[in-house]
């Protein structure tokens, strides 16, 4: 029931405390939740998700997520990746997912961070590939040198400004970063990672990692093998997640 008590505080982005009460003391949820952020549980129940990658393209773009006030406050005074921007307080989610639009890695950073300062991180994590593709946000030479230092194409497009123009753009190929757009639609249909409840950075990377674990558990696992019954078009999100994520709690002892 604690694995049901997270997800349902993910779609609907309630406090801790007002869970109801079928899913058992709300204390007591909210504090192995946060058990398993602290030893970095629930990404590893992530990376475990992902099967055979489509590695051919990978997309990374970055989109901000509006930080709740509740969110401010934090007793550790250590930077909880929470910007100040226009908006607000704002938190920013930078995902690159593969050539089938699913996520395989994600930063999250304060929401004024630029997104060239965070590819180069992003990018060392993720295995060779034949084009990375991105959109103007990240046309920087340094980025384009470490795309091609990992022998891929850097499919870019570049400013206005830029003298050396568009001619080599693949505009086939680029037409294709909708998915990544997809991604982040599809992530912030649940409301804590709409909207950034959660005071601790590392809550927060927890909540997109189960978002995360659940799309792909829907194309990977759930379409594929286990085909759970289907309410109204669309997979049941206990019904996956209760069958996934609570099989991998179980069989994958060192995490």
């Amino acid at each position: 029931m604690t694995v049901e008590g997270v997800l349902y505080r993910m779609r609907v982005g309630c406090p801790w405390r007002d869970l109801p009460e079928v899913f058992g003391c709300w204390n007591s949820i909210y504090k192995r939740f946060n058990a398993w952020s602290s030893t970095n549980k629930w990404s590893r129940v992530f990376k475990a998700l992902i099967i055979d990658p489509d590695w051919e393209w990978e997309f990374i773009d970055g989109s901000y997520v509006k930080a709740h006030q509740h969110s401010t406050g934090a007793a550790n005074k250590k930077p909880q990746a929470i910007g100040k921007s226009r908006a607000g307080n704002t938190t920013k989610i930078h995902l690159d997912v593969d050539g089938c639009g699913l996520p395989v890695e994600f930063e999250i950073t304060d929401g004024d961070v630029n997104d060239c300062s965070v590819a180069p991180e992003l990018m060392a994590k993720l295995p060779d590939t034949q084009a990375i593709v991105a959109d103007k946000g990240y046309d920087s030479e340094c980025i384009r040198e470490q795309i091609i230092k990992k022998g891929a194409r850097a499919v870019i497009p570049r400013k206005r400004n830029s003298l050396k123009g568009n001619a080599d753009m693949d505009w086939g190929l680029y037409r294709y970063r909708h998915l990544v757009e997809n991604a982040f639609a599809r992530l912030k249909q649940y409301r804590a990672i709409a909207t950034r409840y959660d005071k601790l950075k590392r809550n927060y990377e927890s909540m997109v990692a189960i978002a995360c674990g659940y799309l792909v558990a829907i194309y990977v696992k759930c379409q594929q093998t286990l085909k759970p019954r289907r309410r109204r078009g669309k997979l049941c999100l206990s019904e996956v997640m209760t069958i996934v994520v609570g099989f991998h709690l179980v069989g994958l002892p060192d995490i």
